[in-house]
């Protein structure tokens, strides 16, 4: 049943702007739930009254100081809301949490209203969604394929239009793959950026929360509520996490599987589609492609399920494995008791084997900015499940399982759907906190695809224009060298949080100098004292004030800081080069930028 997809967070906020009653939106929320045939998504629902009291003691609308006020949402069953059952998809397991987890503690502080706790793989062990006791969520788009798990209603229920957006988790892609096979977004923020502290763990280590949404800015705007350090959760890191920049950096080199490493399970027709996504990322102007040798990430992913890592998942309910192992879903039981074949010593050489293979990772990963890849091979249907169990799960994770062990962020968003019109979709993966930039490029594929909302006949919206400048504590620093996007030492500030804003030319009043050394090499910036210099091209990134005082330590004689002039009126901090640091240097204004000079040498 394809219906209008549930509003987004600026489309609810447009309405109550417009003095439109919340209680409105919650009675066509419960409306819908009343005629859609699918009792597999929620586990347990709250009811209308409590919604609607909860709403009206947020008081006024005010989106200024609660950024999701009157948002609905719903939570994976493994996040704990205080007064309700956290199942785990194990109802002999069932408590009642005593206070909300802590990611739900800040959504609900910035006006969020949660609905209900949806369903999932048992202990969030699996990739398909049907593993479970209750009845399994139906793929809002194809009732014949699997939902994807492991957070299969939290996907369907943003699929359905039911809520705004829907908290999951991710150890092995159960953020990422339940969204590519129900044409959603899935958000896999960077590891210990959000706090897993109220969380039922799968593999503490790796897990994160994840967010499902119709659009990858709203995806967006609930990690940012989400995200915060947490000092009361040992996984928890005080991450710098760039913000979505309002462009692409001008030499976006972006990785894709070469033809060694396109895995598809033989299906044409994913193939095909994994194909289009790839024009429409070729048509972006600002992007490179690079071919990528997957094999050394495929490496790493065999380790999660074949490998020790699957004794981290039965020490998370080692209670349950060691005195009622009988209340466990069959295969969710198969699974983990594979951990009572590893020893502590194989649990250190396979620690070994992975710090081997995320160098073999590191020297794929340094030659680009991020990578591209389907989010899975193939969708797989139901009645195949019943002859293999296991096979097909593992095969979904072919593009996902190696994210959480190599520490990076990933973002699922929905491509160009096959020939036969079921979706497909792509995953973008990137370094520990660039996930601002994997939104980036996430919401223009995504508006590329000219595809619909989830399960509804709601378009794309248009992508708002974000900002070009520093916000917040942000600090607009010029680059003018190394520091260039796709450049050596690029990656000295995308460590640090900074985000790209724009690329521009300071007024004609310098020159620029091939300073001696390296590598890697490095130019310097010099302001004329008559003003007849040449407009030497730059780019201009923002770091949160933390990452710039970090980032200006570290910079060597003869570089330093000060005031740069540039074209568009903008005076922002920026390289200078000390009087001495003039010596034996090589004047190369005439290229008019660093990158023209390094293409000709």
């Amino acid at each position: 049943m394809m219906v209008r997809a549930f509003p987004t967070i600026g489309a609810l906020h447009e309405a109550y702007a417009r003095d439109s009653d919340p209680t409105l939106v919650i009675a066509e929320l419960y409306r819908r739930m009343a005629v859609l045939d699918d009792p597999g998504i929620f586990i347990t629902l709250r009811s209308e009254a409590e919604i609607l009291s909860e709403i009206k003691a947020l008081g006024p609308f005010d989106p200024k100081s609660r950024p999701l006020w009157g948002v609905p949402f719903a939570v994976k069953d493994n996040i704990d809301v205080v007064g309700l059952p956290t199942t785990a998809g194990c109802p002999d397991f069932a408590y009642k949490a005593a206070v909300d987890a802590f990611a739900v503690q800040r959504l609900r502080a910035a006006g969020a209203i949660p609905i209900g706790k949806t369903n999932l793989d048992q202990f969030a062990t699996g990739l398909v969604g049907v593993r479970t006791p209750y009845p399994v969520p139906r793929n809002a788009i194809d009732a014949a394929y699997v939902p994807g798990g492991s957070s299969s209603g939290s996907a369907v229920a943003v699929a359905r239009g039911l809520v705004t957006f829907a908290l999951g988790t991710d150890t092995a892609g159960s953020g990422r793959v339940p969204a590519g096979l129900n044409n959603i977004v899935g958000l896999k923020p960077s590891l210990g950026s959000v706090s897993t502290r109220g969380v039922v763990p799968a593999c503490r280590t790796l897990d994160t929360i994840s967010v499902f949404a119709s659009t990858v800015g709203d995806a967006d705007t609930v990690f940012r509520v989400m995200q915060g350090y947490d000092p009361m959760d040992g996984f928890c890191r005080d991450l710098p996490v760039g913000g979505m920049p309002s462009r692409l950096p001008p030499r976006l080199r972006v990785g894709v599987p070469d033809a060694s490493s396109r895995v598809f399970g033989g299906d044409a027709l994913a193939e095909a589609a994994f194909d289009a996504a790839m024009g429409d990322l070729q048509a972006l102007s600002e992007v490179e492609i690079v071919p990528v040798d997957m094999q050394p990430l495929f490496d790493v992913a065999a380790l999660l399920y074949a490998g020790p890592w699957v004794a981290e998942r039965y020490q998370a309910i080692r209670d349950v494995m060691e005195t009622r192992p009988d209340i466990l879903h069959p295969t969710t039981r198969r699974i983990i008791e594979g951990a009572k074949a590893y020893s502590a010593a194989d649990a250190f050489a396979g620690q070994y084997k992975l710090a081997a293979l995320r160098r073999a990772a590191q020297s794929i990963l340094a030659r680009i900015d991020l990578l591209v890849v389907p989010t899975y091979p193939r969708p797989r249907k139901l009645e195949e499940l019943e002859v293999d169990p296991i096979g097909p799960n593992s095969e979904l994770g072919t593009y996902t399982n190696f994210v959480n062990l190599l520490d990076l962020a990933a973002l699922a968003v929905p491509s160009r759907f096959r020939a036969d019109g079921f979706p497909s979709g792509v995953t973008l993966i990137a370094g520990r906190g660039q996930d601002g930039l994997l939104a980036s490029l996430g919401m223009r594929l995504h508006a590329a695809a000219g595809v619909m909302l989830g399960a509804s006949t709601t378009p794309v919206p248009e992508a708002p224009v974000g900002q070009a400048t520093a916000v917040g504590d942000e600090i607009e620093v010029v680059v003018v060298g190394a520091h260039l996007s796709g450049m050596p030492l690029n990656g000295e500030l995308v460590r640090r949080g900074a985000r790209f804003l724009r690329a521009t030319k300071t007024k004609p009043y310098y020159r620029l100098l091939a300073l001696p050394g390296g590598p890697p090499a490095r130019p310097g910036l010099v302001r004329v004292a008559d003003r007849r210099g040449a407009a030497i091209e730059v780019e201009v990134w923002a770091l949160p004030a933390a990452g710039f005082g970090a980032f200006v330590a570290d910079i060597p004689a003869p570089l330093g800081i000060g005031t740069t002039y540039l074209d568009d009126g903008s005076t922002p901090k920026g390289f200078i080069l000390e009087p001495a640091g003039q010596d034996g240097a090589l004047d190369i204004s005439s290229y008019g930028g660093w990158r023209a000079y390094i293409a000709a040498l």
